[in-house]
């Protein structure tokens, strides 16, 4: 038999217009009486079904059975590929598929993988990442370390469209261990991609789900909401990888600078968890940070001759900061600006 067929009612799972909730869903508790598992692990998908085999094999070659792990393949109305004939082929009966009646967008698929989770651990895998051997082991012996730690997350890798390594991130500290000042270093720089962390699901439930104002970043200012409310365990082994391709958010949003712009936005968000003394400095720093990317993409796309791309990134840089370097970096980059 097949995965189950399963149509999801989104008035379910949408945001609650009220208080702290009005742009972030509300995530129900279980029930008290609800068996439940170790680990959820949610799969968001949408037009990536040419990488989700690998996705599902990199979950099934570590995963214990499904009275310790659900898995789950949340499909977002894919019209281009068939995600539902991957999961059948690839997990049959061990996972179970979902399709929204209708597209509904990232940001409201993440809240059905986070309503439907039931397991202690959410891991929330995009259909076109994946996870190295030893991710679910070494990410349950941070939360089991200590029950004060709301999330744990691994050191990570870049991978083009062949899974083909283009950089490793360096580690954060050299041993397994909480992360010290985490809100704050979390902050002033996203250091965390979706499929290197997964959350204890009471923490969502807490903080409430992905804020439905962003379209990128959303998942920075989650990681430092739940950073500010929770420890944070970090492990420095390689165990996740990060797809970058032209089809992926991250893509969709590059060059002409709009996940720069939504960077700006949840930098002013998130100051509102960090401890007032502090936030200044650390949104000052994490501009800064974000106006050099921009400058960096400025300069790749000079190169490149693509001169819209250019304004659009020297327009994000002096968005995010005026300082004396940033200033000085646009400023040697007019020439290649072209007539506007």
């Amino acid at each position: 038999m097949g995965p189950l067929r399963l149509a999801t009612a989104l008035s379910a799972v949408g945001p609650v217009a009220t208080g702290e909730f009005e742009h972030r869903a509300h995530i129900r508790p279980i029930p008290a009486d609800t068996a439940r598992p170790v680990w959820s692990v949610m799969i968001p998908t949408f037009h990536c079904a040419d990488y989700l085999a690998t996705t599902l094999r990199s979950v099934l070659a570590q995963a214990p059975g499904p009275d310790e792990m659900q898995i789950e393949v949340i499909d977002d109305a894919s019209t281009q590929d068939d995600p539902e004939a991957v999961v059948d082929e690839v997990g049959g009966d061990r996972i179970q598929f979902v399709r929204q009646p209708e597209h509904v967008g990232h940001i409201r698929n993440f809240e059905t993988c986070l309503q439907r989770a039931r397991g202690q651990y959410v891991h929330l895998l995009h259909g076109d990442d994946f996870v190295l051997p030893g991710f679910y082991v070494a990410l349950r012996r941070g939360f089991d370390s200590d029950p004060t730690i709301g999330a744990a997350f691994c050191r990570w890798m870049l991978v083009d469209d062949r899974s083909k390594c283009l950089s490793v991130v360096d580690p954060l500290q050299p041993a397994a261990s909480p992360l010290a000042d985490a809100a704050a270093r979390l902050a002033e720089e996203q250091h965390i991609v979706t499929p290197s962390i997964a959350v204890r699901r009471s923490a969502f439930e807490q903080l409430g789900g992905f804020d439905a104002r962003l379209h990128c970043a959303e998942d920075w200012e989650m990681w430092v909401r739940v950073a500010a409310a929770h420890r944070v365990w970090y492990e420095p082994t390689l165990l996740a990888a990060y797809r970058t391709h032209v089809d992926s958010n991250t893509g969709r949003h590059s060059r002409l600078g709009e996940e720069l712009e939504y960077t700006r936005t949840a930098i002013a968000m998130i100051g509102d968890s960090l401890p007032p003394d502090r936030a200044p400095t650390i949104m000052r720093t994490a501009r800064r940070t974000y106006a050099s990317t921009a400058l960096r993409n400025a300069r790749t796309f000079a190169q490149l001759g693509d001169t819209e791309a250019v304004r659009a990134h020297l327009r994000a840089a002096l968005r995010l900061s005026r300082s004396p370097h940033v200033l000085l970096a646009a400023a040697r980059l007019l020439p290649h600006m072209g007539r506007p």
